[in-house]
Parts: structure tokens; sequence; C-alpha cells
């Protein structure tokens, strides 16, 4: 049965508001937009800078190269950064312009330790609250739930008068969320594939191709030169250039570079540059060996941005779950739509992929992610592969159901909830405030 118009409409508008460019990982450019729009509105340098983050956001900043930073890492860095040559303008890429003047001002700032971090613990995951004090007044920002949610902006204590989403209109804010909640609260796996099925790519096709374009690039950097830990390098080197191994390569090469500093932008997902590449990458890798048409490569893009969407909805924005796996579970998904496969190999795909990798840990945003990308893929293309050969993993065994739509959801509800103290725990080990030794 043909979707609605309000169905239709609706995947157009998540499409949208999730496929967006960003430069660099977006925790640490999150906290660079924060700190550029409070430096706007305080109209002065800060003397003092106090960046208070939940626990998911220092994770996730702690172990990555800031973009044009000079190489500099972490928190103070980013918002520093952000503070000294950063374009509130931009958004996620607010720090895409910077110059070499402004990048040796920040490292010089970083010094002068003028920044002081804290954590704050009973706010959303991704939360960020910027406070600036200069010689004659005062900025507060705050970034809560979505990475450019601006939820206060204030001068002096007040609420400034431009303020997109500030206190004041708080209500506008939580309609907006709920909005966006409900968008995707809407999405089932069998009206996904009719969306991909029979939308009029002209409605998607500049974002899709923007996604190819810059996904493409920062994945082909990452093979071409050193990043990171050379993940996506090692596979082609040692396991040949395959389909499959080149799939998982570039994939993986795209957050060697991405991971390390690369400025090269990306087109995320779910809030996310990694998987972003992920649920890019291994599609186009497909439908380049198997010479499909280029129309039909952009509807396994839907096919894998939309799944990756649906499953990460129900694990939350930031957690203990690595996004990896819901991303892949996408590429994996689109290949067997690409193949031919219909809604029941698609089924048994994305469940053969999350018996397998569901519940890898994320412990922060770093290098390492390059190779979680890369089992992630692995066990979708074996997803797939066994799908098409009629064979998956039964209901009853571990979170599996008959119905994949209960069996993400069941993984959503582990990943949400169920590792909700495994992400405390992370934190504390990240942070050094546990013993780890006397626990043991």
């Amino acid at each position: 049965m043909a979707l609605s118009r309000e169905l239709m409409e609706n995947y157009t508008q998540i499409l949208r508001e999730e496929l967006i460019p960003a430069m660099g990982c977006t925790e640490p450019i999150a906290i660079a937009y924060a700190a550029a729009v409070a430096r706007k509105i305080l109209g002065e340098d800060p003397v003092r800078v106090a960046v208070n983050c939940s626990g998911n956001m220092i994770k996730n900043v702690k172990g990555v190269t800031v973009p044009n930073s000079g190489g500099l890492k972490g928190i103070d860095a980013a918002a520093l950064l952000g503070i000294v040559g950063g374009d509130p303008e931009k958004a996620l890429e607010v720090i895409a312009k910077v110059t070499d003047a402004e990048r040796a001002k920040t490292a010089e700032i970083v010094k002068k330790h003028i920044c002081e971090v804290s954590l704050v613990e009973n706010v959303p995951n991704l939360y960020i609250q910027i406070l600036l004090t200069g010689e004659h007044h005062t900025s507060e920002v705050v970034i809560s739930k979505r990475h450019t949610n601006l939820a206060v902006m204030k001068r002096d204590g007040k609420d400034c008068g431009n303020c997109q989403e500030g206190e004041a209109s708080h209500s506008l804010d939580q309609v907006k969320e709920e909005k966006e909640d409900n968008e995707r609260r809407k999405m089932t796996l069998m009206d996904l594939l009719e969306y991909a099925d029979t939308v009029d790519l002209d409605d998607v096709r500049e974002v899709l191709e923007r996604q190819i374009a810059f996904n493409s690039a920062i994945a082909q950097e990452g093979l071409d030169n050193a990043w990171g830990a050379g993940v996506g390098k090692t596979i082609v080197e040692q396991w040949g250039g395959n389909v499959k191994e080149l799939a998982c390569a570039m994939a993986a090469a795209g957050s060697d570079a991405r991971m390390s500093g690369c400025p090269l932008p990306v087109v995320i997902n779910s809030g996310s540059g990694n998987q972003g590449i992920t649920v890019t990458m291994p599609v186009v890798v497909y439908a380049k060996e198997w010479h499909v048409s280029h129309d039909k490569m952009l509807r396994s893009l839907l096919v894998s941005n939309l799944v990756s969407i649906y499953i990460k909805h129900y694990i939350g924005a930031l957690s203990a779950f690595c996004g990896a796996v819901s991303a892949a579970c996408g590429a994996g998904a689109a290949v067997t739509y690409m193949s031919g496969g219909d809604y029941s190999h698609i089924g048994k795909t994305i469940t053969n992929a999350l018996c397998n990798v569901g519940g890898i840990v994320c412990d922060g945003a770093k290098p390492s992610c390059a190779a979680k990308i890369a089992a992630s893929v692995h066990a979708a293309l074996l997803g797939h592969y066994m799908s098409m050969g009629g064979r998956q993993f039964e209901a009853g065994e571990g979170l599996v159901e008959e119905d994949v739509e209960q069996t993400i959801k069941n993984m959503g509800y582990v990943g949400k909830v169920g590792m909700k103290g495994t992400d405390h725990e992370i934190l504390n080990v990240m942070i050094d405030k546990v013993d780890v030794d006397s626990s043991l």
C-alpha cells in the first residue's frame, strides 16, 4: 500500500534534518559552536571561560584532535578555538575558516589555563554550558539534546534579544523536540522501504549527492595519507581490495582521518560524522562493484540512512552503545536492498548484524572508532550474505524476536536503559574516578 503524503513528507523532513555537513567530531565542534555563540553575545574577549559538560560529552571529546587547531585536543581547546576563530553562523562548520594567526592565538590562550572544565550531572546526555566572563559583561549559552540546539542564550543574566531557542521560548523548544521525536516514532522498516522505492529523488537528491561527495573525499583521504592508526589502510594492505574488504576499509578510513583532526567536512547521520561515513561508503563501494545505476545507489542510500536513524532513535544520541553498529546495520540493509532483497531479507540482515555486534561499548570518540566501524560493517555484510542465503538467527536466541521491529526495540532498550550503568562506569574509568585495581 502506498504511503500517505504525510508519511512521505515525514521521511523527507527527517533526512533534511539529519544529513547536514559537519567538520570534525561533532562533540568538540558543538562545544566550539556554543563557545562562538557565547563570544558573540558577550561582545568582548573573555578573561574567564567555564565549560560544564555531561559525561558523554567529556567522553567523546577527550581523545579526538580538534580540526583546524594545529593538533590540539580536549574541551578547552575546542571552546577556545571557537571563541578565537569561530563563526557562529556556520553551526557545525564553525571553525572551518580558522586562520594560522587564530590557531597560534588559541594555543597561547590554552597555556594560560583561563578555561575551567567541569562535569555536570543530572542533565541530558548531550549537554554543554558555556559561561564567559569579560571585563564588562557575562554571557551564557547552553546546548542541550541536539548538537546545534541553543536552549539558553543570555547576556548579563538576561535572555538576549536574538535568541532562537532561549529560555524565554523554552516551550517552543519543547514543541520542536516533541515534533522531531514524533517524526521518528512514525518510522517503520516496512514504510521506510516503501519510501525509498517511491520517493521522487529530486526531493532528496541534493542532500544525498552532498553526502556521497563529502564522505567519499574524507574516506579517500584516510586511505591516501597517514591518519590515526591507519585502520583502513591496514585492511587494504593486508587483506586486499575485494568489495567486502574495501567496503570496510573505506568506512574505517574516513574515521581514521576524521578522528585525527582532518579538516574535511562530512555529512552526518544521527548527529555523528562517523555514522554518516559508515552509512555511506559501503553503499558507494558496492554500487560501483555491481555497476548499479546512480539512481539505484541513491535509493539504497535512503535505506541506509533511514535504517540507521530508525535504530539509533531508540538508543538515544549519546550512550554506551557504539553508534557504528546502528550505522552499519543501515549499510548492510542497503546492500541487501541493492542486491534485490525484499523486506524479509533486509530484516534478516539487520537481525544477523545486531546479534553479532550489538552492544559494542562506546568509550569515547578517538582513532579506535575506525576499528569498531570496520568490525561493524564486516558484521553487517556477513548478515547480508547470510540473509541472501536464507540464513538467520532465530527468535528466542538472546534478544531476537520473530518481528525485526521488536528485535530493534529490544536492542534499543538495552542500549538506552540497560547500558546506562555501563556508560557511567566507562566515564569513571576515563576520568580516573575509580581505582580499577582495587575493584577487581
